[in-house]
């Protein structure tokens, strides 16, 4: 199973720079494991990326795996060593969040969080 965890870049800059994502109570779980479900759940993160702007920036979703899952009282997930990040989904240039359609994201895999950061 995997999470799809609300982000920006300085957000996902600061959990690079610590090595790891910190356990978190915001994320969202596909309902199963279809690319529907998954890009549902993505999505939804993305959505919720939006409301950490400020202004205009870049919307980022980090996958990973849910580990630590909590229960119905407690639901949060483990922190995620930043080794352990699936994928990340990060808007191609930066957008308003307050635009009433949003681009798709696009897909990154983990060795290009470097680059992604650098620009």
């Amino acid at each position: 199973m995997r999470v799809y965890i609300p982000a920006s870049l300085p957000l996902l800059a600061s959990w690079v720079e610590a090595g790891r994502v910190p356990a978190s109570n915001e994320y969202f779980v596909a309902d199963d494991e279809s690319e529907d479900a998954e890009y549902v759940a993505m999505v939804a993160a993305a959505i919720d990326a939006a409301d950490l702007l400020d202004g205009p920036g870049r919307r980022v979703v980090v996958v990973g795996p849910a580990v630590g899952a909590g229960g119905d009282e407690d639901p949060h997930i483990a922190a995620i060593p930043v080794e352990e990040i699936l994928a990340v989904h990060v808007d191609d240039e930066d957008v308003d969040p307050e635009a009433e359609e949003l681009p798709d994201l696009g897909w990154y895999a983990p060795q290009e969080i470097p680059a992604l950061l650098a620009r």
